[in-house]
């Protein structure tokens, strides 16, 4: 049997890969194969596959089909490799193209507010789940930062928070006003009842007077969103990216948000210039009188 057959037939049986999948495998190695011509999978150097996936890449395919060549042909390797096929494995030195990151998710000013507003406070919970929104966007805080914050953190007088973010690090964060008065509300009309023996050093707590968990923070934004009625995915993190954006959009120095969210390297921060740059475009082509998105705009 031939190596790819034999490959695909593991795959199969022993892995239970789907026929899709392994279509595409099939795929992808028929065209190195292809690729290779007179020369056999064990004569594959390092230097071969690096010059095939240049190739691939002169060819117009993303960084992301070029990972996935390399990931198929590197399962491919070692399964030759594990079956004594070939004496090393070439492919494990070549390195995988980085991929761009994803722009993050965010949420307009609007549905923020629509977020905060579907939430009652008819309730010593839905107080809580209110602050936890106004809280989030008001300083951009890590869902881990949310969950451990303490009461000796909150400065109400001052209008500030201290978090502690990655490696422990301290950070100074101002609490707008409106953040400010719903903190103070939950402090006063809320938490007493949810902390019942007052023993309790954390913030955020639930009916039993213990500290709210991250996977109870994600299904009360995502509880509220349903409520709200926004269609797109939200989590605490989709809270930071806004509050960055939103910044940003509002003419705050780059230098500043990265200090705010906490971030030890200013290109963690720098993709929100990204964002902003796409807020930008969209907005240009919306309003500039000779767009085309202008026009058909105007011919709705």
């Amino acid at each position: 049997m031939e190596w790819i057959e034999r490959f695909l037939e593991y795959l199969r049986v022993e892995r239970g890969m789907s026929a899709n999948t392994l279509e595409s495998y099939c795929r992808e190695l028929n065209r190195f194969k292809t690729w290779l011509g007179e020369k056999s999978f064990k004569q594959v150097s390092r230097e071969d596959l690096q010059v095939y996936l240049g190739e691939l890449a002169k060819l117009g395919l993303s960084a992301k089909t070029i990972f996935h060549n390399l990931a198929v042909l590197r399962s491919f390797y070692f399964f030759l490799l594990e079956n004594e096929l070939i004496d090393n494995d070439p492919s494990q030195l070549v390195e995988f193209p980085k991929l761009p990151k994803p722009l993050p998710k965010l949420l307009s000013k609007e549905e923020i507010e629509k977020l905060i507003q579907a939430i009652p406070e008819d309730s010593s919970q839905a107080i809580r789940d209110r602050t936890i929104l106004e809280l989030l966007y008001a300083c951009g805080l890590r869902v881990s930062e949310l969950v451990g914050l303490r009461l000796e953190q909150i400065h109400l007088e001052a209008g500030y928070l201290v978090a502690y973010g990655k490696g422990k690090k301290e950070r100074v964060i101002p609490i707008h006003e409106t953040a400010l008065s719903a903190l103070k509300k939950y402090l006063n009309q809320a938490r007493p009842f949810l902390d019942k023996t007052g023993a309790s050093p954390y913030l955020f707590l639930n009916r039993s007077g213990k500290a709210l968990t991250r996977q109870m923070i994600f299904n009360i934004i995502k509880r509220t969103a349903l409520k709200a009625g926004i269609q797109s995915s939200v989590s605490p993190h989709t809270f930071r990216h806004s509050f960055a954006t939103h910044l940003l959009e509002g003419g705050a120095d780059l230098r500043i948000v990265q200090i705010l969210l906490g971030h030890s390297d200013i290109s963690a921060t720098q993709i929100y210039t990204h964002l902003d740059r796409q807020r930008l475009i969209q907005e240009y082509e919306l309003r500039h009188p000779r767009s085309r998105a202008k026009s058909k705009e105007l011919n709705k």
